[in-house]
């Protein structure tokens, strides 16, 4: 009998443990078990984890358009998640904090950086909000998935930019897995017709809960795929005919998710855009805006009884449609978002340091409520999103510091934004860090009348074009990114 070599052994080995599991499977799939059928991703995603970490932050990315909640899956569940991704997510969050003690690849640039020490301070504020909290449980859950949020699509997406290719894949396998969503949606609308407005709520379904937050992602991506666009060098090839079509694709798609945020957030990302090409400075822009406040409260009852005439409700015309978005007497998506934010505010007034607790406004809003601002789509059970605003949402839920530190994160990226393009402006790199930057402001500007950062959909492009910007802050003139 001829002895096996080492190199044979090994290769019985696998083609018995192969045979092993097409049986197995087998027989599992003759009697409707399918479990055993998602082995080779798991495996697939376990190798990349250990071996190619930035390879697996980039599959989590563009699966994250196309994550569906497991509510829709298994209906009735106490406890909710966004499948794949938050599972994936999880572990690559936990696989990257043990690589950071274990491999000592600690950055400090990264970590020192303004942006970074005003997101821990957020975090820690979520932290001890949580464990004060009136509903502890509820807000250690938000705790926790802020911070696989921001580890996986902050800190981790921030070492894998340190490579600068993975910044351009970081946009396209996004778009890629959005691109998906939109064409989905699309059809979904159309057996309705485009034009019915009604249609575009539920057309997101299952991927988005809601179509503000459809058309608010794609806002932010617009400007992005425009720096694309315009900063390629090579003038009619077949890939600046693709940005083009690309471009078009989204806009389409904005139109038609009749997202009357979405659309304003795109006008102020214009007007932030005109403002830092004509050089104006920001202390200027902040006394003009404070003088803005400042008569809007001065002259606050007259601009009331102004909006008080406009009674042009949402609409399918998209001309009625833009009219209805100051309509504050008888637009009732308008009139809930003014209870939404009444009701939060009252809320801070009772807990004005600590709140209520994170993620605990849509549970405890409800007594909160006055008769008279409750609309036809009010609810006493939460179940119609929450405070709709990223500013006066933690307000209610983790006191004035909830915001300040909020707020915080938001000027020290507008400072690191501004920075990075006059450091590279003239360059593709800067080019393209302008486009992160104005796609940023949109939600920044969408965040005064959604919030959606508890979510992974809104999640991976926020904190994604925030570690953008910082790593291009830190290293954008030693690693400039290649034109193609």
């Amino acid at each position: 009998m001829i002895p096996l070599s080492e190199s044979s052994k090994n290769n019985l080995w696998i083609y018995l443990a192969a045979t092993l599991f097409v049986v197995i499977n087998g027989l599992l799939v003759y009697n409707e078990v399918y479990i055993l059928n998602l082995l080779p991703f798991v495996l697939l995603i376990l190798l990349l984890a250990f071996l190619a970490l930035d390879k697996l932050f980039l599959v989590i990315v563009f699966l994250t358009p196309l994550s569906v909640p497991l509510a829709e899956i298994i209906p009735g569940l106490s406890v909710n998640l966004y499948l794949p991704t938050e599972p994936l997510l999880f572990g690559a969050m936990i696989l990257f904090v043990f690589k950071l003690g274990y491999e000592k690849q600690i950055d400090p640039k990264i970590f020192t950086h303004p942006v970074s020490l005003a997101i821990f301070f957020n975090l820690i504020w979520i932290f001890i909000t949580s464990v004060t909290s009136t509903l502890p449980v509820v807000s250690l859950k938000f705790f926790i998935a802020r911070l696989w949020f921001v580890t996986g699509y902050f800190f981790l997406a921030a070492y894998c930019f340190k490579k600068p290719e993975n910044i351009k894949w970081f946009f396209k396998v996004y778009l890629a897995g959005l691109s998906l969503v939109i064409i989905y949606t699309l059809i979904n609308h159309s057996r309705f017709g485009l034009i019915n407005q009604e249609a575009a709520h539920s057309a997101v379904h299952p991927f988005y809960n809601d179509h503000t937050a459809y058309g608010a992602v794609i806002a932010m991506f617009i400007p992005v795929v425009i720096a694309f666009l315009f900063s390629l060098s090579r003038k009619g090839s077949v890939y600046k005919i693709q940005w083009f079509f690309l471009l078009l694709f989204l806009s389409f798609a904005m139109i038609f998710s009749y997202t009357r945020a979405g659309w304003i957030s795109l006008a102020g990302g214009f007007v932030v855009y005109l403002l830092i090409k004509l050089k104006v400075r920001f202390y200027l822009l902040a006394m003009v805006i404070g003088m803005l406040i400042a008569m809007g409260y001065m002259f606050r009852t007259n601009i009331m009884m102004e909006l008080e005439q406009n009674r042009q409700d949402s609409s399918a015309d998209l001309a009625e449609h833009v009219q209805s978005i100051s309509n504050i007497t008888s637009d009732a998506s308008n009139l809930e978002r003014i209870n939404r934010w009444e009701s939060a505010l009252r809320m801070f007034k009772q807990k004005p340091l600590l709140g209520w607790g994170p993620g605990t406004y849509m549970f405890l809003y409800a007594p909160f409520q006055h008769s008279t601002e409750k609309t036809i789509i009010s609810t006493n059970f939460g179940d119609f999103g929450n405070a709709h605003s990223e500013y006066i949402g933690p307000l209610a839920e983790s006191g004035v510091l909830g915001t300040i530190s909020f707020l915080l994160i938001v000027i020290t990226t507008i400072f690191a934004g501004i920075r990075v393009w006059h450091k590279l402006k003239g360059t593709w790199t800067g080019s393209l860090a302008l486009g992160t930057f104005i796609g940023l402001t949109t939600y920044f500007i969408h965040g005064m009348m959604n919030n959606f950062l508890d979510t992974d959909k809104a999640s991976a492009p926020f904190w994604g074009f925030i570690a953008v910007l910082v790593v291009l802050d830190i290293y954008g003139k030693e690693r400039n990114l290649v034109n193609k």
